[in-house]
């Protein structure tokens, strides 16, 4: 059966796959939980706000009739008293009032109640707002006069002069009214109006209502502070302006409504304090809730948005004693990149609803019509999302008002961010190990084939020859395939390598023989007398004879050669003198052949065979010779560089073929043309050139000239130095 294996590309793949998909798993996970998330606080708030609102069902005490029974609601005639968060110093300044500057109401043509002559804008208007805080209700007022007119010291009359008239109804529903009115900046009293307010026996000071007039570039500026014991459902400001020191009469009246009627006087709407004890007693602090009105007005609240991080709230906070070393890695090196590059951290938003005497939206409508309803919003300025829910409050069959509860999605964000944190640390930590292990693996596989590239070419010599066989591995993957067919091809070749290196030996002891016996057989047949056509056949016979003879006797030398030079004997010798010796002999030999020597004068000294090294010279010069022009000298030339001896040996002829100069170095390779054969060539001439060249630890290169009009051979040979 065969044996399974999972391949190197195959592993790769599996373990790249396994990287890329753990990130992408991770964050559709972590998206799916933060939409789970959401639906839970939805489902939440709805019921927080359901809850909320069965606690105020049925409970008509809690509404007053401003607030619930009013038909309509008109703005400025109609008072909303914000929730203060600082009680208010009275100074005439209203530096205290700057965070409620836009919600000021301003009171123009539209407001006057009186005007003798046509109404100007410059003569007198205001801006107007009230506010509660604990106990006390506090009223501001920016009034713009051209001409203020204040009281006459010592004068019993407080209507013949710029004053205030302050009209309320009590809890019990009676109708009070008050003056305010200053002979100079500083502090004042109201006094109550019994019966007519130019009567002064019928003015009583009430000390409880306290205020500050200061005078301004525009007109004045007034503070003021009653209890909220004092008012009822009902409340107006006026404003009665005198422009004429001289006669004093009163010119314009503008208020906030008529505060000469109890049937005309405008209503006040205080946040309910008993409602904002249930609110705070249903435990809900973390999320903002209003109860509003069937006008959509606030009656309470409680709660703070920027803090609301919903049920969540006690799952988003850090182990803040978690001293361990991964804890501080975190907190130092990953936070600040995660929240950096890749998570974004809840921050402040503009909360364009805090401190609203409105509240508007279409799950309040919903609300409103008898139905609950919840839906998401942006903040103003898009930087968080906020979930409101709306429930509206039953008294039978009507909808008196509704609950409304928000919460931002900070407490999902939180818990999103740190599950994305848990994500990243894990996606670092298998990156790191995968990246390790890859590593890991791609070294074993790059020092395998670095193992086997460098068996492979210790293998094969440069001139082909097998030097040693590669040793298979055992492993079951492609590189041990690979591995163990290249040491069966290496060593399939080093046998054939083996018999081509004695083939011929084999055959030239093998044809020795028959080439005996033919030639004995034609030299006895030459001695009979034969005719003139026989005697051509016979001498024809000698001369292939003879040619054969030389090849075998060739191809014997180069297999003596081989195996003499194992047992040879070195010595250290001049070379300078064997090359010139040679050089001698060979003009002898070659009379007709020009030669051109040139040695260095300092004897270079080798260490190796002179027999041998002159035979190699002999080889060189008769391959030159056979290559040469007959008219060009052959260039010989011997020199040192560093520890090398250099022999050229150059002729001028044709240039070698294309990618043939390592070729011509092995045995049985010879391009010699046609009309240069005349005796056998083998090509065995620069093999055994070679073989010398080795024995010396030298270096043999065949290479055309530079200036491309011959060959040259160049043989590198290591000299022997003498420490002195």
């Amino acid at each position: 059966m065969p044996k399974f294996r999972i391949g190197l590309r195959v592993k790769v793949i599996l373990i790249s796959s396994f990287l890329l998909t753990l990130p992408w798993v991770g964050y559709k996970y972590i998206i799916e939980m933060e939409k789970l998330l959401r639906q839970g606080q939805e489902q939440t708030l709805v019921g927080t706000t359901r809850a909320v609102a069965t606690a105020l069902n049925e409970r008509p005490k809690l509404f007053s009739t401003q607030a619930s029974f009013l038909q309509s609601v008109r703005k400025g005639r109609d008072l909303y008293a914000y929730e203060l968060q600082n009680p208010i110093t009275l100074n005439g300044q209203l530096a205290d009032w700057t965070d409620y500057d836009d919600k000021m109401v301003h009171y123009g043509r539209e407001y006057v109640q009186f005007s003798r002559r046509p109404y100007n804008q410059n003569s007198i208007s205001f801006r107007h707002l009230v506010g509660k805080y604990e106990g006390y209700l506090y009223a501001a007022f920016e009034v713009t006069d051209s001409s203020p007119i204040l009281r006459r010291k010592n004068s019993v009359r407080v209507d013949r002069n710029d004053h205030l008239i302050i009209a309320m109804t009590s809890p019990d529903g009676e109708f009070f009214r008050y003056v305010v009115s200053a002979h100079a900046d500083g502090w004042v009293n109201a006094w109550q109006i019994t019966n007519d307010i130019t009567d002064s026996s019928g003015l009583i000071l009430q000390n409880q209502i306290q205020g500050y007039w200061r005078t301004t570039d525009k007109g004045y500026n007034i503070e003021l502070r009653l209890p909220l014991s004092f008012l009822g459902n009902k409340l107006g400001f006026a404003f009665y302006n005198v422009n004429n020191a001289q006669n004093r009469e009163i010119d314009t009246i503008i208020g906030t409504s008529n505060t000469s009627h109890l049937n005309r006087l405008g209503t006040v709407l205080v946040p309910s304090p008993e409602i904002e004890k249930i609110l705070k007693g249903m435990g809900h602090t973390s999320t903002r809730i209003w109860v509003i009105d069937r006008h959509q007005r606030v009656l309470a609240q409680t709660g703070d948005i920027q803090k609301s991080n919903g049920v969540w709230s006690s799952s988003v906070k850090y182990a803040a004693n978690d001293d361990s070393w991964w804890s501080a890695i975190e907190k130092k090196i990953l936070h600040p990149l995660y929240y950096r590059y890749l998570i974004s951290e809840p921050t402040v938003f503009v909360d364009s609803l805090k401190d609203a005497a409105l509240v508007k939206g279409v799950h309040v409508s919903q609300a409103l019509n008898g139905r609950g309803y919840s839906h998401w919003r942006q903040s103003e300025d898009g930087k968080a999302m906020i979930l409101a829910a709306a429930y509206p409050i039953w008294l039978g069959d009507n909808v008196m008002g509704a609950v409304i509860a928000e919460e931002s999605t900070a407490g999902i964000q939180t818990l999103r961010n740190r599950a994305m944190e848990q994500l990243f640390n894990a996606i670092l930590a298998i990156i790191t190990i995968g990246t390790i292990t890859l590593f890991l693996f791609a070294s074993k596989i790059s020092s395998r084939i670095r193992r086997l590239r460098d068996e492979a070419e210790l293998a094969i010599d440069s001139q082909g020859r097998i030097q040693q066989l590669i040793s298979p591995t055992q492993d079951t993957d492609e590189i041990g395939d690979l591995s163990r067919s290249m040491a069966a091809m290496v060593g399939r070749l080093g046998q054939y390598n083996h018999y081509l290196e004695n083939l011929s030996s084999r055959l030239s002891h093998e044809l020795r023989t028959p080439v005996a016996v033919v030639r004995s057989s034609i030299e006895n047949l030459s001695m009979h007398n034969q005719d003139e056509d026989s005697q051509r056949y016979i001498a024809r016979a000698q001369d292939g004879v003879h040619r054969l003879s030389t090849i075998l006797s060739s191809m014997t030398e180069a297999t003596r050669i081989e195996q003499s030079l194992q047992g040879a004997e070195k010595e250290r010798f001049p070379l300078n003198e064997l090359v010139t010796g040679c050089m001698q002999g060979y003009q002898m030999a070659y009379p007709h052949q020009t030669f051109d020597v040139q040695t260095e004068k300092p004897d270079i000294f080798i260490f190796g065979a002179p027999d041998y090294l002159a035979q190699l010279l002999d080889k060189l010069i008769a391959n030159a010779e056979d290559f040469s022009n007959d008219n060009d000298a052959i260039e010989v030339s011997l020199s040192q560089q560093g520890s090398s001896a250099i022999l050229t040996v150059s002729n001028y002829g044709p240039l070698l073929p294309d990618n043939m100069s390592d070729q011509l170095l092995n045995s049985m390779v010879s391009v010699r043309s046609q009309h240069k054969q005349t005796k056998p060539h083998l090509g065995l001439g620069l093999f055994i050139a070679r073989l010398i060249t080795q024995y010396h630890h030298g270096d043999i290169t065949l290479r055309n000239r530079i200036d491309s009009q011959g060959v040259e051979v160049v043989v590198t040979l290591p000299i022997q130095i003498i420490e002195s």
